[in-house]
């Protein structure tokens, strides 16, 4: 860690725009405590688009357009639950029912995907799951893609309901992402091990905006002490 944040800290000395925000680097865990976590979602990195990323996998704030790869995970969410596809692409709403989203990498480059990995955000996530694996009973892993599913040698399947797809991304999903039922097999998988299910649908578009305002002022005052 103290090397990633030398790293980091010259690459802004360098004036390479970091996305999320500072404040968002650790969000998922903000939202989503140790003791909270019923189900893990594995993205890679976060989006490199400008104001796409805060700190979520998959999770983009409520104006900001979907991308391609959450627009799939609607849409395989529609047809599994038959719930309305969400106007916006906030899933803080998932991640305070227990559901952490989280990135192997937490920082990416402005237009440069995958920028930040190998400089140490790799063995970090390896470790948020070899305690997940350890220390909790029962959890779901959704494991989208070859990038995820490097992580299933740190999870013990015995003991915890692992789901491996292929990634939600429009240039893989058709090899076999749609159909799966994930969100109904998740809350199946919750409730026979005694556990509320997870509510998927998003709320509205203003009511997700204000719970955005208000959990950006959460990870900035957290960021700050």
């Amino acid at each position: 860690m103290h090397d990633l944040r030398v790293f980091l800290t010259q690459r802004k000395q360098q004036r390479a725009v970091i996305y999320p925000p500072a404040r968002d680097y650790f969000a998922a865990f903000n939202l989503t405590p140790f003791e909270q976590v019923k189900v893990v979602i594995l993205g890679q990195d976060p989006y490199h688009g400008e104001g796409q990323a805060h700190g979520l996998c998959f999770s983009v704030a409520p104006d900001i357009a979907r991308p391609p790869s959450l627009q799939n995970i609607f849409k395989e969410m529609h047809d599994d639950l038959n719930i309305p596809i969400p106007e916006h692409g906030c899933l803080t709403h998932w991640a305070k029912q227990g559901v952490l989203l989280l990135n192997s990498v937490l920082t990416v480059e402005k237009g440069k995907a995958g920028a930040h990995q190998g400089k140490g955000w790799e063995s970090f996530t390896d470790d948020v799951m070899s305690v997940l694996n350890a220390q909790k009973e029962h959890l779901v892993f959704i494991l989208w893609g070859a990038y995820a599913q490097k992580k299933a040698s740190f999870i013990d399947e015995s003991k915890h309901f692992v789901i491996k797809a292929p990634h939600p991304s429009p240039l893989s999903s058709y090899r076999g992402f749609f159909g799966q039922r994930y969100f109904s097999r998740i809350n199946q998988d919750l409730q026979q091990h005694g556990l509320a299910p997870i509510d998927w649908q998003l709320p509205d578009l203003e009511e997700a905006k204000q719970q955005f305002q208000s959990i950006e002022q959460m990870n900035q005052q957290i960021l700050h002490g």
